[in-house]
């Protein structure tokens, strides 16, 4: 019989996937199943299994379904928590100017409160485009997160416990009003052009600006200088 541990995943993106094949692969962890909907969460009240692990997940696991697991509950995201929890947080690193990163932390019933097991800063460039800082911080999800897991399984990692006074917390609306530019603001350059690299992110859409009643999308390329 068995002595792994049973688990059960939650993601969807690439750095999810990543993840998630790494601990199929892993010895001392049985990963039961991956979860990409919110109806498939009554999986877990059947497997009842010791660990939940989530990145990329795009739902707000219930609280009685947190309690199940008996060695925890913990999610992946790409912030440097406390700031920009919640939605597209490589946009607002570069849009706010506030530290980008990645952190693994406990789950609660809230989005991205619960106490940290470990973060690691990311570094920018005023060149990076969302999509750069966005790929960086897939990158330094995986690997924060393999270093941190045996500690996890060990039972030997530590926490630190997020002050709902700090920090920033971003919704999925402030990222649409962002898209839409107005064609009579004044902006300061900047601020305007942060704002314009943030949004792209091809082969998205997502700056816009509508002119005469015709809508025209908006990318930004910045190099430095010498390259």
């Amino acid at each position: 019989m068995s002595d792994d541990s049973s688990l059960v995943f939650l993601g969807v993106n690439d750095a999810g996937m990543r993840v998630y094949e790494w601990l199929c692969d892993r010895d001392g962890v049985s990963v039961h199943s991956l979860l990409t909907t919110k109806d498939q969460l009554e999986t877990i009240r059947d497997v009842r299994p010791d660990y939940i692990v989530s990145c990329g997940f795009r739902h707000i696991v219930p609280e009685d379904i947190l309690e199940i697991p008996t060695a925890g509950c913990f999610n992946l995201h790409p912030a440097y928590l406390p700031y920009n929890r919640g939605a597209n947080p490589n946009v607002w690193s570069i849009v706010d100017g506030t530290p980008a990163g990645v952190t693994l932390h406990h789950m609660d019933e809230n989005i991205d409160t619960g106490s940290i097991v470990g973060r690691r800063r990311v570094e920018t460039d005023f060149s990076d485009t969302g999509r750069d800082l966005h790929e960086r911080l897939e990158d330094a999800q995986v690997e924060l997160f393999r270093d941190l897991w045996p500690v996890i399984e060990s039972g030997e990692e530590t926490i630190s416990e997020q002050s709902g006074d700090e920090g920033t917390y971003h919704r999925t609306a402030d990222f649409e009003a962002l898209c839409e530019l107005n064609p009579d603001e004044n902006v300061q350059v900047k601020s305007f052009l942060d704002r314009l690299r943030a949004l792209t992110f091809s082969p998205y859409d997502n700056a816009y600006i509508e002119i005469d009643g015709e809508r025209y999308y908006i990318e930004i390329d910045i190099s430095r200088a010498g390259e």
